[in-house]
């Protein structure tokens, strides 16, 4: 059994975690304190010189934000 959490993430949070999907060359420059925290939830990792979205960061991305759905609704 897998233990689902939700993330209350910020706003820049969630910028940073769909901008570390595209290529290091494509990304703008990432805010290092907000990086710090969504590697602390292991949502994302450093490989090499830069960061990297982890397994666990793209599934909170792909599931989003339940604020983000009441948005929608």
């Amino acid at each position: 059994m897998t233990a689902e959490f939700d993330y209350d993430l910020t706003p820049d949070q969630w910028d940073i975690l769909k901008a570390l999907r595209l290529p290091a060359a494509a990304r703008r420059g990432v805010n290092r304190f907000v990086l710090d925290r969504l590697i602390a939830l292991e949502l994302a990792a450093m490989c090499g010189d830069g960061p990297v979205i982890t397994p666990r960061g793209r599934s909170v991305l792909l599931r989003g934000s339940p604020r983000l759905w009441d948005v929608a609704a």
